[in-house]
């Protein structure tokens, strides 16, 4: 384990070291890593780490989305108002809306399965998106119009509704039935993540106002804190199958807003030993992500899968399109928006190999179209952000 740890760290910043200076986002460097390290290659991390590689890759993005709500003010989050709820749920839904189109026509898809892998495909990569809206806030690109405070608040909530699909249509496609108790569960858990954050937040607040500690005990405080509400997500969801839940990566990302709101000084400071933390999360999560790419299924998917993919991407970008109509965003920050809400990996990474597991039909070709739209869109959207948003966006304070 230690030398396949070593192997991660050193690999991937190095590789990672040499995109950037060609230009190319770092993470770039770390999936082509994860690629020729994980056991579809060179098979050298170890079976230890790949078993946990999903807690792993979910710690890192806890970390991200703690840094992210330390960031961010509840005013303004009710400042962009009605197009971040729309980005929450309009772009998945064209996106696999363009599945349903595209899938049975250039891959001989039944409609059943077009909509799971548009539900696999249409979620957008928190881990890529959010650093770098993050970096985007603290140089000020976009603030004066909340830009990248909208698409942070939109991706958020992306994923929660895509993966509600993707259970759902898998569990037609084993002979089951959609629930409308499912879909009735996505804005209820968007909406107690929220509120359950909100007050952890707040008793956090309260905490640590009364007893002082160093910086570092909040941050581990605040890390076993979201820990726990991961497992209890996890505990209503597959032990007691509960049919209301809520969703633990919001109401993370809120225990920050909170933070910040009450403390503001304190998240301030924590907010900069999250960033700390995310240099070596931000390896490990692509890097592994990386390492579950098996490319020999990349051979036989030719050229159609390709245009399925990009296709796919234009209704996405069509989706955020119409959530920006009637905002006072000129063209330029609406395509920046556009292009900046399309990265895909993590959720990918993740529920991407299940349909085949499962034994369906669809699932050899869910998994390499998977595969291939995180090779292609997490490396290109990564790098549009990183080259157009000093182009695209103005640079002004934000006036919360």
């Amino acid at each position: 384990m230690l030398l396949s740890i070593s192997l991660i760290v050193l690999c991937g910043m190095f590789l990672g070291y040499i995109c950037k200076k060609i230009k190319l986002p770092s993470l770039v460097g770390m999936i082509l890593t994860g690629i020729l390290l994980g056991p579809y290659v060179f098979n050298l991390i170890d079976d230890s780490i790949l078993n946990i590689s999903a807690d792993i890759r979910k710690i890192a993005l806890i970390i991200i989305l703690t840094r992210a709500g330390l960031s961010l003010d509840i005013s303004g989050l009710k400042k962009i108002g009605r197009p971040a709820v729309l980005m929450c749920f309009l772009p998945a839904s064209f996106e696999l809306l363009g599945m349903l189109i595209l899938g049975p026509l250039l891959l001989n898809l039944t409609l059943l399965e077009a909509a799971i892998l548009g539900s696999v495909l249409a979620a957008v990569s928190p881990a890529v998106v959010v650093p770098r809206m993050i970096k985007l806030m603290e140089e000020g690109y976009g603030n004066g119009k909340s830009i990248p405070q909208l698409i942070l608040a939109g991706a958020s909530v992306d994923d929660v509704f895509v993966i509600v699909l993707f259970t759902t249509f898998t569990g037609i496609a084993q002979g089951g039935s959609a629930s409308v108790m499912e879909f009735v569960n996505i804005p209820v858990s968007v909406a107690a993540g929220i509120a359950i954050g909100l007050i952890v937040g707040w008793i956090l607040s309260k905490y640590f106002s009364v007893f002082h500690m160093r910086d570092t005990v909040k941050v581990l405080i605040i890390l076993a804190v979201s820990f726990l509400l991961v497992v209890m997500e996890s505990i209503l969801q597959d032990k007691l199958k509960t049919p209301i839940t809520f969703s633990a990566l919001i109401a993370i990302m809120f225990i920050g807003i909170a933070l910040r709101k009450h403390l503001r000084d304190v998240s301030d400071r924590l907010s900069s030993k999250f960033n700390k933390l995310w240099v070596g999360a931000e390896i490990f999560l692509f890097v592994l992500v990386g390492a579950t790419v098996n490319i020999s299924y990349l051979g036989g998917v030719g050229v159609k899968a390709i245009v399925v993919i990009l296709g796919a991407v234009v209704f996405r970008m069509l989706g955020v399109f119409v959530c920006l109509i009637k905002t006072d965003l000129n063209m330029k920050e609406r395509g920046f928006t556009m292009m900046a809400y399309t990265p895909k990996a993590t959720v990918q990474a993740a529920i991407g190999g299940i349909p085949l597991s499962l034994g369906l039909a669809c699932g050899d070709i869910t998994l390499t179209v998977a595969v291939l739209a995180i090779i292609i869109t997490a490396p290109v959207g990564a790098f549009a952000i990183d080259l157009s948003y000093k182009k695209l966006l103005r640079k002004e304070k934000w006036d919360a």
